[in-house]
């Protein structure tokens, strides 16, 4: 049996996790034994226990308890914590999801001690270092053993780095494996938006009709934390909802909640507030979530991961990003780049409103990127792979 350590510490690797966890119990029970490590980045229970119980995750077997603070300190805590559990728990892999400080925590920990990295969203770039997200998913892909990309594009930005996509194992941080087998996001997103609809009513818990919102999201740190930028963002929601008379729902981020009270004058505060069409909600639930991306008419947000339910939920997207990793998503038609622009996010909705997409390609996989990834884990998946 081949042990697995798995690192967490953000909400979206927690949801990542769970198309890992779901398949290692319904097909791989005998193969692999499971190690959840939660570096403890995220540390609100609304943000991150509750989770676990949700997505069927099993609890961690180790809570770093890392917490918040500058990026090097933050860091620095969980490699420290992540190396002793690696010498006790001697894993046959280590894996990583996605770009936070918890990725590259593990990433660093592992390769000097020599444990093959497998890297889940693999070769991503916004081709912005300014991210600190950029950094830490390219130096976690240079150090890692199994590179999973979710796209074409992926596989294509590894490529132009050097990576060989026809290499033969035995696999090494030198020669590494490189697969695209789809999206762990998909494979959530497929299975559990049956279990939200049957589980989430939204006029229930929130007066939301389904068909009758607009639903955004905001917490990327270069939006929430320049006050410019997210009033410009802020004043679009609020001319959207009157000049289109439709109700803009916010689920807000516990940090950009705290952002919205530091930086934005007091009578701005108060205009949003007065605004009857703008509804701020607590943290929702990834089946909340989920319930509110599908009744949603149109999702405006900064977050990659919503970006893409979106596209899996046939909704069409203003990204309000510069740039973003889900190329695909853009080039498809399916979402508009508007960046922090009040006039060309209220321009945009315009736009897909006017001529809402109707192409949504698969283009993430079949639904079953965990079960591949774990068959290429024990060598019997390569037919599957390059």
């Amino acid at each position: 049996m081949k042990k697995i350590l798995t690192i967490i510490g953000a909400r979206p690797q927690i949801i990542k996790a769970a198309a890992l966890s779901r398949a290692i119990r319904g097909s791989f029970a005998d193969q692999f034994q499971e190690v959840i490590v939660h570096t403890g980045q995220h540390y609100d229970a609304n943000m991150s226990e509750q989770f676990f119980a949700e997505l069927e995750i099993p609890a961690p077997d180790y809570n770093l308890r890392a917490g918040s603070g500058k990026h090097g300190e933050q860091t620095a805590r969980m490699i420290a914590g992540i190396e002793g559990i690696l010498e006790k728990e001697q894993p046959d892999y280590l894996i990583l999801y996605g770009d936070t400080n918890s990725t590259l925590a593990g990433a660093v920990a592992a390769s000097k001690m020599q444990v093959p990295i497998v890297h889940i969203e693999a070769g991503l770039r916004s081709f912005n270092k300014a991210m600190p997200e950029e950094i830490n998913r390219i130096l976690s892909d240079h150090v890692s053993t199994y590179l999973f990309p979710p796209t074409v594009a992926g596989m294509e930005n590894l490529v132009k780095e050097g990576f060989g996509i026809k290499t033969e194992p035995p696999y090494s941080m030198d020669k590494p494996g490189v697969f695209n087998v789809g999206d762990v996001m998909y494979d959530n997103s497929t299975y559990f938006s049956m279990i939200a609809d049957r589980q989430v009513n939204l006029k229930d818990a929130y007066g939301l009709e389904s068909g009758k919102y607009v639903l955004a999201t905001l917490h990327r740190n270069t939006n929430t934390d320049d006050p410019i930028r997210l009033q410009a963002i802020l004043e679009a929601f609020q001319e959207i909802s009157h000049r289109y008379e439709v109700e803009v729902v916010i689920p807000l981020h516990p940090r950009t909640r705290k952002q919205l009270e530091a930086l934005l004058e007091v009578s701005f505060r108060q205009a949003l507030e007065d605004n009857t069409r703008l509804r701020f909600l607590p943290p929702v639930s990834f089946l909340e979530m989920i319930a509110l991306e599908k009744g949603a008419t149109v999702v405006m947000t900064d977050s990659g991961g919503v970006q893409k339910e979106a596209f899996f939920f046939g909704k069409p997207c203003l990204i309000l990003r510069a740039e973003t990793e889900w190329v695909e998503i853009v080039t498809s038609g399916a979402a508009l780049l508007c960046d922090a622009d009040k006039e060309l996010i209220v321009a945009s909705f315009q736009a897909i409103v006017a001529q809402p997409p109707t192409d949504f390609p698969l283009l993430y996989g079949n639904g079953d990127a965990a079960g591949q990834i774990l068959q290429i884990l024990l060598g019997e998946g390569r037919e599957l792979t390059h």
